[in-house]
Parts: structure tokens; C-alpha cells; sequence
């Protein structure tokens, strides 16, 4: 990662950056057509099984295939030619895409892609994020972090809507032809955009060079800490935000904005506003503010103290922005785009552990109890983990 300190960390400047830039436009343009393809795949599956369960697993079953990604072939993240890796993947991406536009292919085929499809996006998340950590200044990494988070999440909301009022003149199929379109603004992106960077010594990639890079990281307390802090908690507070609709079927949406808004504000400060001294200092109170409000969940509380709490509480998600920034710090530079592929996989599957977790406890209990529990256990793992978090952060937490 570059260390010169003196470059400005504000978004416009980080803009003017070329290659930060490219990436963050592919990035976009790649969040926007998975968004628009799962939600077409998914309203396909529904139409033609009317299963709920098919109709879930359609919209977020590639999340599962990421960890698959990460225990595999993770390690071309960090190959000495990365601008023709996530070329290259990005090529896959578009394939999978197109495929899925065939008019008649099978469900079952449809499923592989997607799994094809997840399994390939996680090592160019791995890619791009190594590539990040290159072509940004060490002291503008977290920042760059903030606006690809928020990015994300906003395209996704927009990728939902738009998704849904393309689908009233157009048929899943011709959803799918706009996200190819879209992926392919992509890949032409990246390859006018980023450049190899030759600082990278030359490694072979594969299963055996991602399981060493992988024992090693895990057999490390800090890390292990780190990775625990960003996978466990983040999940579990997804599995609160997955009974939404069982806990208050007529508000859900309101309680869905409100912690997209609450997630936006946190990214936006965090990222942004605070020095790196303060976000070192603010990430063990932040991992507590994801769980503390969702306790009050207990006790039923009107919607707009419920809404307030769920605001609160996903303003601490940026806890990941100095945990992550840690990760980096305490990982060497040669595997940093396995390392972040790794966090991202990892991260992204728990999530989807949470919210099957939390609609399993949610078949006995009520969903209230259920997210005060999974409340209680997310702050339960953030205060066992802090000695060990706590060593690996610079000036304590």
C-alpha cells in the first residue's frame, strides 16, 4: 500500500485518483447487475415454483458459494499480474450473466450458474480490494472503504427498486440482458482503467498456496480476533434485521430504511470525518452499538423507539472500517488481497448464517426474543474477544 501520507483522503480527491476510479466504477456497475440478476433470477424462480424457500435461496445463495472462493483459490487475489486476473474474472462474471438471460434453461442449471457465479465474484473481491490497498495511500484506505460501502448498499437499495419497476414492462430475461450490459460496462472499465502492478513478486496461485496463506492467518491470534470481530457480531446483527417482516409485518420497511440510513451515517462518519487515532479508539464502542439497541426489542417497543434503535444500531456496522484497517496492518502487503477476499467471504456467509440461524430460533420463540438473544450473543463475543482485539489495535481500544 502506498504510504504517502500527505494526499488528500476526501472522496473527490480520492475520484481523481485514475485507477481508484476505475476500480470503484466497475465495483459499481458490478453491485448494480448482481442486484438486478438476483432479483430477476429470483422473481423467475417464484413464478414458476411458488416456493418461498427456492425464491430465498435464488436471491441469496451466492453468498454461500463466497466461502468457497476463500478456501480454494483465494490466492490469485494476489498474483503479480492482477489488472488480467480481474480481467479475466470479470469475464467470467459476464458469461454467467448472459447465460442466465437464455430463455428455458432449467432451474437446476440456473442454480449452478449462480453458485458458479458467487464462487468467481469473491476472488475478484479479493482482486479489487488488494488492487485498493495499492493504488490508495495507506492513510486513505479506510476512506476508500467508507465510499465503496456506502456505494454499495445504495446501489443495491436503487438495484432492488429499479429491478422491480423494470419487471412490470420486462420480462426476468430482459432483466438479465440489462445486467450483462452492465457487467460488461464493467469489464471495459477495469481493462481501460487499472494497471499491473509489478511490485508484486511472482507467486503461484492455487489450493495449496491459499490453504498456507489462509493456516497461517487463522493460527494467528490478532488476526483470528480480527476476523472473528468482522464475521460474528455483523452476522448476528443480520439475523435480527432478517425478522423484520415476522416482527412488524406492516412496518418493515420502515425499520429496513432506517437501518440503511443508520448504516450510511456510520460509513459516512467514521470513514470520513475521524482521524485514524479515532477510529482505533471508537471500534470497540461502535461493535457494542451495532448489538446494545436491539435489546430493547425485549420489552416491544413503540415503532418509532424501535425505528430509533435500529438507526443507532447500524451505525455501528462501520465498526468493520477500523477493524479492517487493522486486518491490513497486521497481515504482510504480499497476501493483502487474499486477506481482504478471505474477510469479505467470510463476512458475507455469516450473514447468511445469521439470518438462517435467526428464522430457525424464530420457529419456537417469538422473532422479539429472537433478536434480543442474538443481540445478547453479539455483545457477548465483542466483550470475550477485546483482550485479544485489544492487542492489536495501536493505542487500545
Amino acid at each position: 500500500m502506498p504510504s504517502d501520507t500527505s494526499s488528500p483522503t476526501t472522496y473527490r480527491a480520492l475520484l481523481r485518483n485514475r485507477e481508484f476510479a476505475g476500480l470503484y466504477v466497475s465495483f459499481t456497475l458490478t453491485v448494480a447487475a448482481s442486484t438486478l440478476s438476483g432479483f430477476a433470477l429470483a422473481t423467475l424462480v417464484d413464478r414458476r415454483t411458488g416456493s418461498p424457500f427456492l425464491t430465498a435461496v435464488s436471491m441469496y445463495g451466492a453468498t454461500f458459494a463466497t466461502v468457497l472462493g476463500a478456501m480454494t483459490l483465494m490466492s490469485v487475489a494476489d498474483g503479480n499480474r492482477p489488472r488480467r486476473t480481474l480481467v479475466a474474472l470479470q469475464c467470467v462474471s459476464l458469461l454467467g450473466v448472459a447465460a442466465q438471460a437464455i430463455p428455458g434453461l432449467p432451474l437446476t442449471a440456473r442454480f449452478a450458474l449462480l453458485l458458479v457465479l458467487g464462487f468467481f465474484q469473491s476472488l475478484g473481491t479479493g482482486t479489487r480490494m488488494g488492487l485498493l490497498a495499492e493504488v490508495v495511500p495507506a492513510t486513505a484506505y479506510v476512506t476508500a472503504r467508507s465510499l465503496m460501502n456506502i456505494t454499495s448498499g445504495g446501489t443495491a437499495v436503487l438495484g432492488y427498486a429499479l429491478g422491480a419497476a423494470l419487471l412490470r414492462h420486462l420480462t426476468p430475461q430482459e432483466v438479465f440482458l440489462t445486467a450483462t450490459a452492465l457487467t460488461g460496462a464493467g469489464l471495459a472499465v477495469v481493462a481501460a482503467t487499472v494497471r499491473d502492478h509489478s511490485i508484486r513478486p511472482p507467486r503461484r496461485p492455487g489450493l495449496r498456496q491459499t490453504w498456507t496463506t489462509n493456516s497461517t492467518l487463522l493460527s494467528r491470534g490478532g488476526p483470528r480476533a480480527l476476523l472473528l470481530n468482522l464475521w460474528v457480531p455483523n452476522g448476528l446483527i443480520v439475523g435480527c434485521e432478517a425478522l423484520f417482516i415476522s416482527y412488524a409485518p406492516g412496518h418493515a420497511g420502515i425499520l429496513l430504511a432506517a437501518g440503511s440510513a443508520g448504516m450510511l451515517l456510520g460509513d459516512l462518519t467514521v470513514g470520513r470525518l475521524l482521524t485514524p487515532a479515532a477510529r482505533a479508539r471508537c471500534a470497540f464502542p461502535l461493535r457494542l452499538l451495532l448489538a446494545a439497541p436491539y435489546l430493547l426489542f425485549a420489552l416491544h417497543p413503540p415503532l418509532l423507539l424501535a425505528t430509533t434503535a435500529v438507526f443507532l444500531a447500524s451505525a455501528g456496522f462501520a465498526a468493520t472500517l477500523p477493524l479492517q484497517e487493522r486486518l491490513l496492518a497486521v497481515t504482510p502487503a504480499e497476501v493483502h488481497g487474499q486477506v481482504q477476499g478471505v474477510e469479505s467471504a467470510g463476512r458475507m456467509t455469516w450473514q447468511g448464517i445469521g439470518a438462517a440461524l435467526a428464522g430457525a430460533l424464530a420457529q419456537y420463540v417469538t422473532p422479539a426474543t429472537t433478536i434480543t438473544a442474538l443481540a445478547a450473543t453479539s455483545i457477548a463475543l465483542t466483550l470475550a474477544s477485546r483482550p485479544y482485539v485489544r492487542m492489536t489495535i495501536a493505542g487500545g481500544v
